[in-house]
Order: C-alpha cells, then structure tokens, then sequence
C-alpha cells in the first residue's frame, strides 16, 4: 500500500518546514542552548503543523548524532534554518530511525479524543515515572488535548507542575480556549497561524516535482486557496489530484472538475445584474444555472469570496494588492470595474446579505429561495 503525500512528504528536518518560522526559530534555539522545557502547548488550526514540529522536536532532543554536527548543509533549501546543524535530527541513529518508523517506545503519541478520560489519564501518569528505554527524553505528544475531561486535565496537572526530568509534555489544540487555565499555565504557548497561500503552493510544487507529474500552476493554486490554509488538506486534495489525472498534464479545468467549483465568469456575470440593480434579471439567471445544475451552495460560496474581494478592492485598490489572489488579469479588471460602481457602504450591506442568505439555504424547503430574497434586497439599497 502506497504512502498517502501527506505522509510520504512529512518534513524530517526542521530545514524541510515552510511556514511558523517565529516557532521554529524559537524551538531550535531551544534545543541548541540545550534550554529544554518540560511542556509546550501548541495551538492552531488544523493542518498548520502542530503534530509534525512535535515529532521533529521529539528527534531532535533524542538525536544521538546531533551534537556532533551530523547531517550537512542543505544548500537546495531557503529555508533560514538550513544552515545550522547542532538542532537538526541526524535521521541516521536508531532512535531518529526509531521515531520515523512510527515503533519508538520513547515517544508517546496520544489521540485526547479517544483517550480523554481520567483513567487514561493516570495510565500516562504511570508511564511517566519510568526512565526512557533508550533515549535522554520521553516525549508525550497529547493530540487535541483540549478534549481532555476536566478530571483527566486535573489528574495531569500535578504532573506538568513537577515532571521528571526525563519527560517532556507537548500538548496540541485546535481549540485553546476549552484548554484549563492552569494547564495552559505551565506550558510553554505557541501560537501556530493559517498557512498562507505562497507557503502551500510551494510545498505542492515540491511534491508535484518528485512525484514527476506535470500541472499548472493555476491549478496548484486553485488547490491551495481551497485548502483554507491548511497544509494537510492541500496535500490530501493533491493525492486525489494525482490518483485521477496523474497520467498527464494536470490543468486548472480538472481541477475545477474535480472540486465541483462554479465558474468566475457565472458570478460575474451575477454580479453585473446587481451592479445594474436588476433584480428580475438576477432571480432569472439564479434560476437558470440551477436547472443546469450548478451546485447552489458552491455557487454561494464563490460568490461570497467574490464580493469579499470586490470590498477588498474597494479599500485597498488593485495595485500590488496581496489578498487578491486566484484571478486572471481579466477577471481581476472585470471585478475593479464592477467594485467601482458601488460604494463601500454599499458592497458591506451586500456581503452580509449573501452571507446570510449562504447560511439559511441549509434549513429552506426551497434552497434558492434565502439568495433570491438578498437580491431583492440588494437590488433595492
């Protein structure tokens, strides 16, 4: 069975990680000055990194070539942290081989969803006071640790406030604030982002080149704003990419295909009949592309992020804007001229009734009906 690529392209150095360099920059220190801590809370959106940095922090404290100044320079890499060596996991020693093989009795990797209540939670307690089998640190990563019951958080507390100095806790969260304030307290914080766009599609590319599959750069990128920032879902869509159309050059259609997207040119031309306030006009056009079968809630969708960039525009202006992104240079003009026509106030009350009418297509008998009402309404403002 062949290695899903989010699996197979998992970074092994902290050289191969792109993206969260304020972490990065502060874990390697860390390991470099040997100022180890006991705890760290690593708290983010899903697929930002929290798992992987903790197994890459897990080999390296272990690494028993490190100090040496094993592995050499990356120089392929732009990575700022390429050129040290003293905090890099040789990748080479049993206990790196070990951990990358998934079969270290050194590192614990614990699910809180499943694991959540007080009796797992003395288990690990348990487990603590044992000296590591081979390595200098036991290291447990509690995954989604803020699923923990109160009474298992509680239980491992007293724990986080004096561990032995064999262990090292790394707790990961998507969701902080149901995190106890006193476990929070006693670890280390670090705060992962969303993966901004540049730092996905340079990962696919890489991908895309040691796989030998051929795609578009518009369709990496097409990926990429659809993973919502996440580096794991861009990686899983990408596989689903490969395994359909890994035979030839991949294009921005297939992906389009693939995703079920609406096209930039429906909404725009939608847009144009709210531009010219044409209610009837609009309902019409509404009405047609869901007899055609256009799938209504993604059409909302791009809809919505269309007139968010629209807002965008109007605010900020078309040159060198960073957050547009995902257009071509002629819907890119299409959308500033359309921007032009409204005021901001305007464009403001408008998102917020197509967000709202987004959000009630889910309860109407009639799904169409939530959108043909904002129209109305916008066509009025």
């Amino acid at each position: 069975m062949s290695l899903v690529l989010y699996r197979k392209y998992r970074p092994q150095t902290f050289a191969e990680f792109i993206g969260q360099e304020h972490i990065v920059r502060t874990l390697t220190n860390a390991i470099s000055s040997g100022m180890i801590s006991h705890a760290y809370l690593f708290a983010g959106p899903k697929g930002s990194g929290k798992t992987t940095i903790a197994r890459l922090f897990a080999k390296a404290v272990n690494c028993q070539n490190r100090k040496k100044g094993e592995g050499e320079e990356d120089k392929s890499s732009s990575s700022p942290f390429a050129k040290a060596r003293d905090f890099e996991p040789c990748n080479k020693c049993t206990s790196c081989l070990e951990i990358m093989e998934g079969r270290s009795m050194d590192l614990m990797e614990i699910d809180a969803a499943s694991h959540r209540g007080i009796d797992d939670a003395r288990e690990l307690i348990d487990g603590v006071r044992f000296m590591p089998t081979k390595s200098k640190y036991k290291v447990f990563i509690i995954d989604e640790s803020h699923q923990l019951t109160r009474e298992a958080a509680n239980a491992l507390l007293k724990t986080l406030e004096e561990p032995p100095a064999h262990a090292i806790f790394i707790l990961a969260t998507t969701e902080i604030h149901k995190m106890i304030p006193t476990i929070v307290s006693r670890c280390q914080r670090f705060d992962f982002r969303r993966l901004t766009l540049p730092e996905i599609m340079k990962k696919l590319e890489r991908i895309a080149e040691k796989e030998g599959v051929r795609i578009e750069k518009p369709a990496l990128e097409l990926i990429a704003l659809n993973s919502e920032g996440s580096f794991r879902d861009a990686e899983s869509l990408l596989d689903q990419v490969f395994t359909l159309y890994g035979g030839k050059e991949i294009k921005v259609e297939d992906i389009k295909d693939l995703l079920g997207l609406v096209e930039i040119e429906l909404v725009s031309q939608f847009t144009e009949f709210l531009c010219q306030k044409n209610s009837s006009g609009a309902i019409n056009f509404l009405n047609e592309i869901v007899e055609k079968g256009s799938d209504l809630e993604e059409f909302a969708k791009t809809l919505i992020n269309y007139l968010r960039k629209a807002l965008i525009l109007k605010i900020m202006g078309i040159d060198d804007n960073p957050i547009i992104s995902g257009l071509t240079k002629e819907e890119l003009q299409k959308l500033n001229e359309q921007a032009e026509i409204f005021k901001e106030e305007e464009l403001r009350k408008i998102l917020n009734l197509f967000l709202k009418a987004e959000n009630k297509m889910k309860y109407s008998p009639i799904p169409q009906l939530p959108l043909e009402l904002a129209i109305i309404e916008a066509c009025t403002t």
